[in-house]
């Protein structure tokens, strides 16, 4: 059975995309079968698997929704990357095609109609969301099964987390009633400072009896930052260092909640 995976912050630069990158590669070296969805008109998700010019890229996800929505034959936008994943890339001109939704019958389910015909080609789908709470997110969210939500290790991000769970549950209510958070991933962690530790704490003290916070953090590193650059995942980037033994423990235990 296929499981959907929406990687949701309405904050920027806490590691959305990298993370898209590293837990689908992750679950691609397990053996399962990948498909990677930028749902950001940025196409960071689309840059970072070394697709460097996402606006010369066609068909592309606003390709898919606009045919969608004009009821017209969907062109396959599937792109194949090296280490064993798919992707359906974005680019800019999905921003055309997220005002265009605002005047669609059933506007928050075009996304789903596509997406639910990929189930049976997939183990799993993993939707790489923009900073905001835009008609594209709110279509990621309506079609996943959970959500996974990485904050980075400071005090100020994890302001709008509250938020962020409220609008899940606004949206498990009005739309997708299956809807559930996976976990809470904290992200950029720099474990030598006290500043990291009480924030990670504080984290855990006040959400970790109402939501599933993952085990292991994603320490800060400038290897981990260099990934994006070099269009590959942590694994063969640097594949003996902290970031990639990291997200190995987050892979296995997104396959523990399988069970």
């Amino acid at each position: 059975m296929c499981r959907i995976i929406s990687i949701v912050n309405m904050k920027g630069g806490v590691g959305k995309s990298t993370t898209a990158v590293n837990l689908g590669i992750g679950l691609a070296k397990q053996g399962k079968r990948v498909l990677l969805l930028d749902c950001d008109s940025q196409g960071s998700l689309t840059a970072s698997l070394g697709f460097r010019k996402p606006s010369l890229l066609e068909p592309s996800i606003a390709t898919v929704m606009a045919s969608i929505i004009e009821e017209d034959e969907i062109q396959d936008p599937i792109l194949h990357h090296r280490e064993g994943v798919d992707l359906v890339p974005a680019n800019e001109t999905l921003k055309g095609v997220e005002l265009a939704l605002v005047n669609v019958m059933s506007r928050e389910l075009i996304l789903k109609e596509y997406v639910s015909g990929l189930r049976p080609d997939y183990d799993y789908i993993l939707l790489d969301c923009a900073p905001s709470l835009g008609l594209m997110t709110i279509n990621a969210l309506a079609c996943a099964d959970s959500v996974l939500i990485p904050v980075q290790a400071a005090k100020l991000a994890l302001d709008g987390l509250q938020e962020l769970i409220r609008t899940i549950g606004k949206i498990r209510r009005q739309i997708n009633p299956d809807l559930t958070i996976e976990g809470v991933l904290i992200t950029m962690v720099n474990p030598r400072t006290k500043y990291a530790r009480e924030t990670m704490e504080m984290l855990r003290n006040s959400y970790g009896d109402k939501i599933h916070i993952f085990r292991k953090f994603i320490p800060y590193t400038v290897r981990l930052e260099e990934t994006p650059a070099e269009g590959v995942s942590i694994y063969r980037h640097d594949a003996n260092g902290k970031a990639a033994a990291a997200y190995l423990e987050l892979t296995k235990e997104v396959l523990d909640n399988e069970k």
